[in-house]
């Protein structure tokens, strides 16, 4: 079985460009999972601020209600 000289480059050339294709496309994907990590770490924490707010707003509203009901039957 003979390979051919034209073969060898042809091979060894696109190989290298599939190789630099790669690369360059787990990088981006690295990156990319990177930041959508950082989004999700983000959005979490924007939650949990907004969750605190709303039982905040919740124990304000019951303490003016109680406070409400205490002066109407003084």
């Amino acid at each position: 079985m003979d390979i051919s000289p034209v073969l060898v480059p042809l091979v060894g050339t696109l190989s290298g460009c599939a190789m630099i294709v790669g690369i360059v496309a787990i990088i981006f994907w690295s990156k990319t999972r990177t930041r959508e990590l950082e989004l999700h770490r983000e959005l979490r924490m924007r939650e949990m601020e907004h969750e605190r707010y709303l039982k905040e707003k919740e124990l304000e509203i019951q303490r003016l209600r109680a406070t409400a009901s205490g002066q109407g039957s003084a």
